[in-house]
């Protein structure tokens, strides 16, 4: 019964140290940097993608990887938060 009463100490004591440990993680700057960086080059397909010329398909090449890319960075800094 004490060996048993010890592994639950030994649990609850990992549990809240791993709970302690992604709350800072989910709230680490580095996570917000790299989405407000994701959200600029999103922004800035975006715009591109309207200001651009319409006879030119660079413009539209350009535009659609940008805004791909933003949106890879961004979703994989938002599961690098919620892991």
């Amino acid at each position: 019964m004490i060996a048993f009463s010890v592994n639950i100490s030994i649990f609850a004591e990992t549990l809240n140290n791993s709970t302690m440990d992604s709350t800072q993680n989910a709230n680490s700057d580095k996570h917000y940097k790299v989405l407000i960086i994701a959200i600029a080059i999103g922004i800035a397909g975006v715009f591109l993608r309207f200001a651009g010329d319409e006879n030119a398909s660079y413009f539209s090449w350009i535009a659609n990887f940008l805004l791909v890319l933003g949106v890879f960075i961004g979703l994989k800094a938002v599961f690098k938060i919620i892991e």
